[in-house]
Order: structure tokens, then C-alpha cells, then sequence
């Protein structure tokens, strides 16, 4: 049967609707109403994610409910987690695979693979979304990624057995510590060549987080349990602040005031003033043997992995309590939250039933 032409179409539907609306008038019901289904655009929600270990995944958190919403499995041994700045991508390292996972965070499944050097434990984005750094452990070097091609466009050699990375916020600098080494190089993303000699920090530097002014650098000394605080401008240390036993992770507040660190051997973390450079209060206790460190965008919570409980710790950083603890996979290493831009689900159309159709529920009542 052929449909009749647009114009013939409209008509015919305002009379079913004007005959609909008289019948429920005279019946004393009020008139079916149209219902279109509206078009709402993308909000950004913040979402933590999680690389467990030994579970060979990453868990999201959703940080306003504090609930992990989905798994998504990754390489072997997942260990370090970065988020693009518009929060369409996560890179995943994966120490066992010796490559990172890049999964998109609007369907959070793996989109590509990308082959990088030997043990990858850490990585860094630039401010500008347009590169992935990450440090190759038993390679000695750092593997620079395009994130628009996800190849690796550049290695840069460091020291021995780097370790952590963080760049500075105008995208000039990445920071690199090398724990075999106890010293930090210091790359331009210009020319990714190491510029100037290495600075000498405390034994064993883990990981490094760049205040947002980007005017000093917090390196994380595990084996002598202090944090070495290098000025970016001289890229000298101006100062050490000793805090808990075998420290691991650290987050800076997005405010600059405070810088929280993980301490692994007292399952605990230290909160140091970066005006003073002292630890203020007292050590806020976690959960087991404490690595990864994240902050919400509004700095009023901290997300701590907790490698031998298998959970994460959330911290209220108003009061510096533990406000809630969230079940996560197999040892969780590296935590990075960031916002996600989430396209809500349209509401279907009802369709209108005709006045005195027959309901064809299947209600079984009896």
C-alpha cells in the first residue's frame, strides 16, 4: 500500500488527536499528551579507575556513589593509570605484556594495544592530550606514544629503573625518577631529549606528582621514607620532608596546598603542607600496604589503592577520614581519576493507545 504524502500524514494524525481528546472529554479523563524523547547532551561524571594487579583488569569507581560500575580487562599486571584531559581515554601499563591498554572510557573496553619497552610501570599525559609518557623499568628509557596514532613516536633513554613521571602543567617538562639510580631526569617534550644532569634525590624514588603551578616537583623516596621536593625553576631540592615507612603513591590537591602520600609498611598516609613542607595532623590510616593516589577535580577526595587488601580507601579531605571503602579486583596498583563526558540514555517515545484498546498486559492474576 503506498503511505500517504507528508502533508496528508500530519492531517490525519491531528484528527486522531482531536478525536482522542474529545472521546477522554467526554469520558471527564484529561487528554493523552504527546511525549518526544528529549535529547540531553553529554555530562561530565568523575570517575576513578582502578588497575588491579593480579586481576589483569581496571575497576571504575563512580565517585559520586562510591560503587565500581564495570570491570574492563587489560594486559598482564597492570600497574600504572592516566587519563586524557578530556576524558575520553585511559592508558594502562602493563608490566608482565610489556605494552599499554588504551581503553575509551565511553564504552570502557580496550580500543588498541600499544607495544612499548621492558616492565612499563608508570605513565603521564600532557595537558594537551597529545602525548603518553611511560617509563620502562628494565629498559631504562621512556616510550613517548601519539595518542592520536597510539604508536610510540620517540624513547628517550634516563636513568636506571625509572620508575614514576609526571609533567609539568604547561607541557614543557616530564619528570622521571629513576629508583635504581636515586635521581630524577628531567626530559623537554619539545625535542624529548633529557636536558641537564640528573638531580639527586633520596634511595629508591618512586612515584613524583608537580604542583599546579607547576613551581616544584614531590619525589617519593621508598627506601629512606622522604619526599624530596625539587624547585622546577633550578631543578635543585629545596627541601625533605620525612614521612611514613616505605612510601609509595602521591597526589597533589588541585588547590597546591597539600600533597598526600602513601606510605606502604604502616598502611597509612601523610598529608604534608607544601607552604611549610611539614606533614601536618596525624597519618591517616587505610587499608593494606597503600600505592596508587588520586584526587577528585574539586580536591575534596582522595582515592588510595590498597595493594594487599584489595580495596580502595576514600578520603574526605575536610576531615582527612576514611569516609567510605570500595571492594576492588586483585592487588590494585595505580588509581587516576578524571572527568568522563556520559551521554545519558534517551527515554523511548510512549506510544498513545487508542481510546478503548484492548491492554494486552499479560498480568497473570490468577
Amino acid at each position: 500500500m503506498r503511505l500517504p504524502d507528508e502533508p496528508h500524514r500530519r492531517r490525519r494524525r491531528s484528527r486522531v488527536w482531536a478525536a482522542v481528546a474529545g472521546v477522554a472529554a467526554a469520558a471527564g479523563l484529561a487528554a493523552p499528551m504527546a511525549v518526544s524523547a528529549s535529547v540531553t547532551a553529554a555530562q561530565p561524571q568523575e570517575f576513578a579507575y582502578v588497575a588491579n594487579s593480579n586481576s589483569n583488569n581496571v575497576s571504575v569507581i563512580n565517585t559520586a556513589t562510591n560503587t565500581v560500575v564495570t570491570t574492563v580487562d587489560v594486559g598482564d599486571v597492570p600497574s600504572g593509570v592516566a587519563i586524557t584531559p578530556n576524558g575520553a581515554f585511559v592508558y594502562v601499563t602493563n608490566i608482565a605484556s610489556n605494552d599499554v591498554s588504551v581503553i575509551n572510557t565511553a564504552t570502557n573496553t580496550v580500543i588498541t594495544t600499544v607495544a612499548v619497552g621492558a616492565i612499563p610501570l608508570s605513565v603521564a599525559i600532557t595537558p594537551n592530550g597529545a602525548f603518553a609518557y611511560v617509563t620502562n623499568l628494565d629498559s631504562d628509557n621512556v616510550s613517548v606514544i601519539n595518542t592520536a596514532t597510539n604508536t610510540v613516536i620517540a624513547t628517550v633513554p634516563v636513568g636506571d629503573g625509572p620508575d614514576g613521571v609526571a609533567i609539568t602543567p604547561d607541557g614543557a617538562l616530564a619528570y622521571v625518577t629513576n629508583s635504581n639510580a636515586n635521581n630524577v631526569s628531567v626530559i623537554n617534550t619539545t625535542t624529548n631529549t633529557v636536558v641537564g644532569d640528573p638531580i639527586d634525590v633520596g634511595d629508591d624514588p618512586q612515584q613524583v606528582a608537580i604542583t599546579p603551578n607547576g613551581a616544584f616537583a614531590y619525589v617519593i623516596n621508598g627506601s629512606s621514607d622522604n619526599v624530596s621536593v625539587i624547585n622546577t625553576t633550578t631543578n635543585t631540592v629545596i627541601a625533605t620532608v620525612d614521612v611514613g615507612a616505605n612510601p609509595r603513591g602521591v597526589a597533589i590537591t588541585p588547590d597546591g596546598a597539600f600533597a598526600y602520600v602513601g606510605n606502604r609498611a604502616l598502611n597509612n598516609v601523610s598529608v604534608i603542607n607544601t607552604t611549610t613542607n611539614t606533614v601536618v595532623g596525624d597519618p591517616i590510616e587505610v587499608g593494606a600496604e597503600p600505592q596508587g593516589v588520586a584526587i577528585t577535580s574539586d580536591g575534596s577526595r582522595v582515592y588510595v589503592g590498597n595493594r594487599n587488601s584489595d580495596n580502595v580507601s576514600v578520603i574526605d579531605t575536610a576531615t582527612n577520614t576514611v569516609i567510605t571503602t570500595v571492594a576492588v579486583g586483585v592487588a590494585p596498583l595505580g588509581v587516576a581519576v578524571g572527568r568522563v563526558e556520559i551521554t545519558p540514555t534517551p527515554t523511548p517515545t510512549p506510544t498513545p493507545r487508542r481510546p478503548g484498546a484492548r491492554n494486552n498486559n499479560n498480568n497473570n492474576n490468577g
